[in-house]
């Protein structure tokens, strides 16, 4: 816990706060066996990331990363409920540190019809190119390791 110095000192400094977000790894097998994972592009730079967003108050993490993957890419799908990993970043335009619990996310379809339709950029990659692609170091990382689990190469 920061004494009352250390936290004016934070304020002062616009080091903001540290964030809970919850992001889904969305993957499926396309028809060649192949893993691909599913990408959605920033409303703010187009860079490429998974869905993530708020955990609400009283919320799971996996049912945070199951709301936002339906919210910001339309998948329905299984959501494993063990956080598979975690990455932090900082937006270009706050101050905040955002801390990501992320858990894989099965793809079994995707709707016609979800919020963020009109307003993201979809996009399923190949394990490889997403490692590429990633626009967090963080993620990047833990594609690599689910590479790896899957031994899709």
């Amino acid at each position: 816990m920061l004494n009352e110095n250390a936290q004016t000192e934070l304020t002062k400094t616009g080091s903001g706060r540290d964030v809970a977000q919850a992001g889904a790894l969305c993957y499926r097998r396309n028809e060649n066996g192949r893993v691909e994972i599913l990408f959605v592009g920033s409303r703010r730079n187009g860079r490429w990331g998974i869905p993530k967003g708020h955990v609400e108050s009283g919320e799971a993490s996996s049912a945070a990363a199951l709301r936002e993957a339906f919210e910001e890419a339309g998948v329905v799908g299984v959501v494993d409920k063990a956080v598979f990993g975690t990455f932090s970043y900082r937006k270009d335009t706050s101050p905040n540190q955002y801390h990501v619990a992320v858990h894989l996310f099965k793809v079994s379809r995707i709707a016609d019809k979800f919020p963020e339709k009109h307003v993201r950029k979809t996009r399923w990659f190949p394990v490889e190119t997403a490692l590429r692609e990633a626009a967090q170091p963080g993620l990047r990382m833990l594609l690599a390791s689910f590479r790896s689990m899957i031994g899709d190469r």
